[in-house]
């Protein structure tokens, strides 16, 4: 018996168990501690390979011009916007199916986008989220504080993601947030220790270990309401931040830049170069720092893109030719009544000058059309008899002219 305790080995390397520190023993074998460390190494890169596979089973990812394709069906106009998105999400996506053993490690690139209400940004980001299959969530800026003040706490930007993934970690961890008016928490003034400002910097201090990457502990029902909730941990570093905001006011400072760099013999010609009336596609970093929001921030959102302000031909678009253009869905809406919608194109070119008037870009579109339509779309369904209902120039001015709209126009 002695003997045998003496020429205990394990059944993997042979190793003697004097040669050993840990010798455990099984049923009809023995393992060492060095086998113990390498077969874990093994089961740990297997599992994290299978994890890959899966996800890229399960992310729809295509090429940068193909998600610039899907997004054009969707999206009338912003060219520069689609592109500098597709990529920006192609290649964050790719760095999640990248393998970790290799010397060069991939960072996020958030994404920063600056246009006027209603150009499209809400609708770019919940698009791409379709197309890749992703949990998507939308938070509002506006309503954040810092932690202890009247508002929701910074982490609650995680508990939306959470909920829109069915409180699956592992989906919610490669989801996507857009966080919409993103400017409205700059800082209130250039010196910042004058007074607290807790919807403001405060605010944007509380984002910075989300947007960079860090495991945080996330209340999944809200966490003033419910404080003795267990929390759940999240790991932000493969969630891809985009934020939105309008920015009112930033062409101010675009301005004053490029006014300040074009001195000297060319200073005229470059102003002349200058397209006074999209100071938006000149923006940078530096313009973002001036609006207020802190240099932390802005380095950890390194993507940083534009969108143009829409003109009457993009707006026309808006209304006819995209998969979920507005004419398209009041279409559907009457024939779920058996009711034929039809619209003169006259009518097309009167709702756009509208538009424009009011300067709500794609927004204002909706409101003009529920202003003309609202009337057909109580009468109409109880009516049997009318099986098709034609939009004229005449009807659509009668009933505008009634409207909110058209008084809020006519008082301004």
């Amino acid at each position: 018996m002695k003997d045998q305790k003496t020429t205990l080995n394990c059944s993997f390397c042979g190793r003697d168990k004097k040669d050993t520190e840990v010798l455990i023993a099984g049923i009809s074998g023995h393992i060492c501690d060095r086998c113990i460390i390498q077969a874990y190494s093994i089961v740990n890169e297997e599992l994290h390979h299978n994890e890959k596979k899966e996800l890229s089973n399960s992310l729809n990812l295509l090429k940068p011009a193909e998600i610039k394709q899907f997004l054009d069906a969707y999206v009338i106009g912003q060219d520069n916007a689609k592109k500098v998105l597709s990529v920006a999400v192609y290649n964050h996506y790719k760095r999640l199916t990248y393998r970790a053993d290799k010397e060069i490690e991939l960072d996020k690139s958030n994404i920063v986008m600056v246009g006027e209400t209603g150009t499209g940004k809400t609708l770019l980001a919940r698009t791409i989220a379709k197309m890749l299959n992703v949990p998507f969530t939308i938070v509002d800026a506006t309503v954040l504080t810092e932690a202890g003040y009247v508002g929701e706490d910074v982490e609650s930007i995680l508990t939306r993601l959470l909920q829109a993934a069915d409180y699956n970690v592992k989906a919610a961890e490669r989801g996507i947030i857009f966080i919409d008016e993103i400017d409205k928490i700059a800082r209130k003034g250039d010196n910042p220790s004058i007074t607290r400002d807790v919807s403001g910097e405060g605010v944007q201090q509380g984002l910075l270990k989300l947007l960079e990457g860090s495991k945080v502990n996330v209340p999944p029902q809200g966490g003033r309401k419910h404080p003795d909730q267990k929390f759940i941990e999240i790991d932000t570093k493969n969630i891809l931040f985009v934020a939105g905001g309008a920015f009112d006011g930033i062409q101010r400072h675009i301005a004053r830049r490029m006014n300040t760099q074009t001195v000297g013999y060319h200073s005229g010609k470059v102003r002349e170069a200058v397209d006074e009336a999209n100071f938006l596609q000149y923006i940078s970093p530096q313009d973002l720092k001036a609006f207020g929001l802190i240099p932390e921030l802005i380095g950890r959102m390194p993507v940083l893109t534009y969108l143009s302000p829409l003109d009457a031909k993009a707006l026309k678009a808006i209304l006819t030719e995209p998969k979920n253009a507005l004419f398209k869905q009041y279409e559907a809406i009457f024939e779920m009544d058996d009711i034929k919608l039809e619209i003169e194109p006259e009518v097309v070119d009167y709702i756009v000058e509208k538009a424009l008037e009011n300067k709500l870009g794609a927004r204002g579109l909706r409101g003009i059309c529920e202003s003309i339509l609202t009337d057909a779309m109580f009468e109409i369904p109880s009516d049997e008899e009318v099986k098709s209902f034609t939009l004229t120039l005449e009807y659509a001015k009668s009933k505008f002219e009634k409207s909110n709209l058209h008084n809020l126009k006519a008082a301004s």
